[in-house]
């Protein structure tokens, strides 16, 4: 079997990868292991950069009809007596709509949905779209990708081959790559329930001690982030799901009810957050993408939009070789130099989000606090941090920044212009100059 570019792995980075060729006229062969949905969870939220690729790819209007568009972040911070009183010390928002552009929203979709959504455009290019359900990728052999697709052992010869399997990647491993891996001191509880018809804005409350992340899916969902300490799953397993209950009721009284939908502990799933980061993407004619390459922290939610922005660049790349009739080998390395800075951009970002909710001490809180505070009030930093976030582009925090936050310096009083922003936004094709 021929290819020009062999994908590993059917994610929803493989599959953007694999549309974006396929609309361009490269043939394009998926090999994807799973042949039903999966029951773990994966990302869930489109930041911008992400849905202004879809829309690219010309699917926004299927994602759209199945997400739940999210303007907003509400950061409250709570005392949560021993009565069970919720005393409510700081609420704060943070805005999508500060960002210049269409697409100044996040978007919440199903996983397996926005997966569906990107396979069913492929296929609408069928002389360039090839798609192996149940296709085991087992690695490389004298130069080809071996596969194991019903019970038989196959070959396929491709010009480019794109590891994209998560982190589990074969293709990863052949390259002999570096990992750099960071872990940390808190694990999430995750699980959907139903949610009342008002809450349609995503939502972080926190004590100086716990966090509950609320984001609202459609249908009358919301995917909910409880933190735990590592390690304390079991004890809090041993409590019984009253214990969930009680501690999801307490810090939003909305859900109260709506939490005992959860009837069985394996509805929950456990998530060990930890970060890392190959030293290279690209070996000769092989090249990573998403999780293959890098994880980040979820606190951010960056894992699925990286993924997906990998694979526009990559396959903007790999198109524009074919359209020119340049070599892929001899500008794959492009690929990583415009990816690899921004994602060291936002693995740092997430980092920092992490260290933040990190603490249970009261100082720590106060900071954190005030940090937030002053992203509300003054717009540079407020367009600085949803800016960063959205993916569509770089704005550092400077020392004053910084002082600002902490409360050292009052907040600015000058509004920042849609052209001063736009400055920022990332340059993604370079090549093309």
């Amino acid at each position: 079997m021929h290819t020009e570019v062999f994908v590993a792995g059917g994610g929803v980075g493989g599959l953007a990868l694999a549309v974006k060729l396929a609309s361009r006229g490269v043939h394009v062969t998926v090999a994807e292991q799973l042949d039903k949905t999966s029951p773990l969870y994966k990302g869930e939220l489109l930041q911008p950069k992400t849905i202004n690729i879809l829309d690219s790819l010309g699917v926004l209007s299927d994602v759209h009809e199945y997400g739940n568009k999210i303007e907003d972040l509400e950061f409250q911070e709570v005392i949560r007596h021993s009565s069970g009183w919720l005393e409510e010390i700081s609420n704060t928002k943070l805005t999508y709509n500060r960002l210049a552009g269409d697409f100044d929203y996040a978007l919440m979709i199903p996983h397996d949905r926005i997966k569906a959504i990107l396979k069913e455009k492929g296929e609408q290019f069928p002389e360039y779209f090839h798609y192996l359900a149940g296709a085991r990728f087992l690695g490389f052999e004298n130069g080809k990708a071996a596969i194991k697709w019903n019970k038989d052992k196959k070959f396929v010869e491709a010009d480019v081959y794109v590891g994209a399997e998560g982190r589990s990647s074969p293709t990863r491993e052949a390259m002999g790559v570096s990992v750099n891996r960071t872990d940390y001191n808190h694990h999430f509880l995750t699980v959907t329930i139903p949610r009342p018809d008002d809450f349609i804005e995503g939502k972080i409350v926190t004590t100086n001690r716990c966090l509950l992340g609320m984001f609202p899916l459609p249908d009358n969902e919301v995917r909910t982030v409880y933190l735990i300490k590592a390690g304390e799953y079991k004890q809090i397993k041993e409590k019984g799901l009253e214990y969930v209950y009680r501690a999801y009721g307490s810090l939003e009284p909305r859900l109260k009810e709506h939490v005992k939908a959860i009837k069985e502990w394996k509805k929950i799933q456990l998530m060990i957050p930890y970060t890392y980061h190959v030293d290279k993407y690209v070996t000769g004619n092989i090249a990573l993408i998403g999780d293959a390459a890098h994880t980040v922290h979820p606190m951010a939610g960056e894992g699925m939009n990286l993924a997906i922005q990998d694979a526009d660049v990559l396959g903007e790349l790999v198109a524009w070789c074919k359209e020119t009739g340049r070599h892929y080998h001899e500008y794959l390395a492009d690929y990583e130099q415009v990816r690899r800075p921004h994602v060291e951009f936002l693995l740092k970002l997430s980092h920092l989000s992490a260290i933040v909710y990190s603490y249970p001490y009261e100082w720590w809180r106060r900071l954190r606090m005030k940090a937030v505070e002053r992203m509300c009030e003054d717009d540079k930093l407020h367009e600085k941090q949803m800016l960063n976030i959205s993916g569509l582009g770089k704005w550092d925090f400077s020392i004053v920044d910084r002082a600002i936050q902490a409360g050292a310096f009052p907040a600015r009083k000058q509004t920042i212009t849609d052209t001063q922003q736009l400055n920022h936004h990332f340059q993604d094709y370079p090549w093309k100059k």
